[in-house]
């Protein structure tokens, strides 16, 4: 495997550029990012909308959100495939496919994140916002949302986590990313399927388990900040000078 990654690094990081599409780990990365980037507002809204006191504002989101998540993502992919070129007029590349569909499914997962860090949050919070006479969406936008979204943090790239596993099966619609990058190495090599997708998964376990460190590095952290424990160490409480100078 050692000899396969040697000779062909170069493919499975950046596919074929400068001399064709980029590919590879680094598109995969690439389709991510711009998938969780642009599912984000959309999810805030889905998640505002559901919340909302106002049925006909959160009824339709939630059954947004219910046939989303209860649509395997493939078929998602599928009907952005030969939909989406037919909705905006013109075809679409292969890349802008796969990141639709994406936004389109993650935002129904990232709308349910976001929604259960606004209810974790003390009722309290929005009753002070309102005694100072902060109207609904004010106290949204300026107490509530700044305090969920810091603490779905890790959720969030929990999220992002899955939406990198989830960009592997755009080589079904050939997009250079980088399991397609895998298979056209395979086709190259011929005889070595096992080490070109052993490489493969162990590629995909290293970054998804450093992303899911890393949430749960920030998990605690943001647990430490709620008990008022900077850097994770508990304050000392300081001892007072009179309680320990002998009375004279």
């Amino acid at each position: 495997m050692l000899e396969i990654i040697q000779n062909n690094w170069m493919l499975l990081f950046i596919g074929q550029y400068p001399n064709g599409p980029l590919g590879g780990i680094v598109a995969t990365l690439l389709i991510a990012v711009a998938g969780l980037a642009l599912a984000f507002p959309v999810a805030v809204l889905l998640a505002v909308a559901r919340i909302s006191p106002f049925r006909w504002v959160g009824l339709p989101a939630a059954f947004i959100v219910h046939v989303v998540r209860g649509t395997p993502f493939l078929m998602v992919l599928f009907w952005s495939y030969f939909a989406l070129p037919v909705l905006i007029g013109r075809p679409l590349s292969g890349f802008w496919t796969l990141v639709g569909a994406l936004v389109l499914y993650e935002s129904a997962y990232l709308a349910e994140v976001i929604r259960a860090g606004i209810q974790a949050l003390p009722k309290g919070q929005e009753e002070a916002a309102r005694s100072l006479g902060f109207g609904y969406f004010r106290t949204l936008a300026l107490v509530i949302l700044p305090q969920a979204l810091y603490n779905s943090l890790p959720a969030l790239i929990g999220q992002f986590v899955s939406l990198i596993k989830e960009t592997s099966l755009g080589y079904v619609i050939s997009v250079n990313e980088f399991t397609y990058a895998a298979a056209q190495l395979n086709s190259q090599l011929l005889v070595q399927p096992v080490e070109v997708f052993t490489i493969l998964a162990i590629t995909y376990f290293i970054i998804c388990f450093t992303l899911t460190q890393s949430a749960r590095w920030l998990e605690q952290r943001i647990a430490h900040s709620r008990q008022g424990s900077p850097g994770g160490r508990q304050a000392q409480p300081q001892t007072s000078i009179l309680a320990t100078e002998p009375m004279p």
